[in-house]
């Protein structure tokens, strides 16, 4: 199982928040480019970078860190909020970007989200969905939508999708572990997705509970800054 650390950016810094409530902010780290250095320096390889500013405004903001985290550390990363046009599709391909996550166009605009999936290929894209309840929320966890999670990934599968993240918004940052039924239930009923669990995770433990369920790969985000998990230990699992 994948291990990805992430950074969540508001203003050029990272943060973090607490079950999506852009109210409840907590500023960590002053500069991302320093903490994904540290990721690299641990012997990490991959980074979940979301831009949190783009996520509720509905364009990418923080282009500056994102550069920044291209052009000094060798990290694959996979980036995230507000990308809402072909134009910023294009331009993070163009940075080297891993893997670019979609959220609000899939659920808002599936037709072009799938036109993406054709045009630049599913290796290039996850299917990023946050859910409340089984519910898809958009617009950076602002908006509900009548959209289950298995309806919405099951529409893309016809178009190529092959990665799905799925965050639990009400376990998300609340350091009480991950909604394990929820990703059980996913794999059993989207088995031919790569799976890949985000929101909660508190502990070494529950990355080993997740890599035994068999999940493509696990985010932490809140348990590294709060000091539960330490960057050796995420390396070893």
């Amino acid at each position: 199982m994948k291990i990805i650390p992430a950074i969540d950016i508001i203003k050029g810094k990272c943060v973090r928040l607490t079950q999506g409530d852009y109210g409840k902010v907590k500023v960590y780290r002053e500069s991302p480019l320093e903490v994904a250095r540290e990721f690299e320096d641990a012997g990490l390889e991959y980074l979940h970078l979301v831009d949190l500013d783009g996520a509720r405004k509905g364009k990418v903001v923080n282009w500056a860190v994102v550069d920044s985290i291209q052009a000094n550390t060798a990290l694959r990363v996979d980036f995230g909020g507000g990308v809402k046009t072909e134009a910023e599709v294009e331009h993070l391909l163009d940075l080297g970007i891993e893997q670019i996550n979609i959220g609000s166009i899939a659920a808002r605009e599936p037709d072009t989200f799938s036109n993406w999936l054709q045009k630049y290929g599913p290796e290039n894209f996850i299917l990023s969905a946050d859910v409340k309840d089984e519910l898809v929320l958009s617009h950076g966890w602002t908006e509900q939508t009548s959209i289950s999670i298995y309806n919405l990934a099951a529409r893309f599968e016809k178009d190529g999708l092959e990665f799905l993240t799925c965050t639990d918004i009400n376990s998300d940052g609340m350091l009480q572990g991950p909604n394990f039924g929820l990703y059980k239930k996913l794999k059993k009923r989207l088995p031919n997705l790569k799976l890949i669990a985000s929101g909660g995770i508190s502990s070494a433990d529950d990355l080993t509970e997740l890599a035994y369920i068999n999940m493509h790969a696990a985010i932490v985000g809140k348990a590294i800054y709060e000091h539960k998990i330490n960057l050796q230990e995420l390396k070893n699992i």
